[in-house]
C-alpha cells in the first residue's frame, strides 16, 4: 500500500508540473519544432531541468548502490541501440511532432477534458495493443 501511494504522489507531481509548465497544451509543443517561425523555447527548459532532476540518480545506480527502489528491480545495464528502439524513438518522435502530444502529457490533459487528449490515448492504447499482437505473432 505503501508503494501505491508513492506512485500515486509521484504521478501526481509529475503531472502537477506537466500542466504548470503547459505541456498538457499541444500548441506548445508545435511551437517548440516551429524553429524557423515563432519559436518557443520553454520545452528546452522543461527538458533541461528533468535532466537535472534525473541525473544524480542514474549516477548514483551506476555506482553500484541498491538496484531496488520501491520493490521493484532496476536493470540499468542496457546501453544497446537496435533496430526496434531506433524504430520506436522515430515513431514516437514523428507522432509528437504531428499532434504535440506524448503519452505524461496526454494523460495529464485528460483531466481538462479535451476531446483530442482522449483521441490520443485511444489511438495510443491501439498502438500498445497492435504493437503486443505483433510481438506474439512473430
Amino acid at each position: 500500500m505503501r508503494n501505491l501511494a508513492l506512485v500515486f504522489i509521484s504521478g501526481s507531481i509529475f503531472g502537477l508540473g506537466l500542466v504548470i509548465s503547459e505541456m498538457t497544451n499541444p500548441e506548445k509543443v508545435r511551437s517548440f519544432l516551429r524553429v524557423f517561425g515563432n519559436w518557443d523555447p520553454s520545452l528546452l527548459f522543461v527538458m533541461f531541468s528533468a535532466i537535472v532532476v534525473s541525473a544524480p540518480m542514474f549516477w548514483i545506480l551506476e555506482k553500484g548502490r541498491p538496484k531496488k527502489q520501491l520493490g521493484l528491480a532496476i536493470n540499468s545495464n542496457q546501453k544497446f541501440l537496435d533496430g526496434q528502439l531506433m524504430m520506436g524513438a522515430g515513431l514516437f518522435g514523428i507522432g509528437w511532432g504531428l499532434v504535440g502530444f506524448c503519452p505524461g502529457p496526454a494523460v495529464s490533459s485528460l483531466s481538462f477534458g479535451q476531446v483530442t487528449s482522449v483521441i490520443f490515448m485511444v489511438a495510443m492504447i491501439g498502438g500498445f495493443t497492435i504493437s503486443d499482437y505483433l510481438k506474439s505473432s512473430r
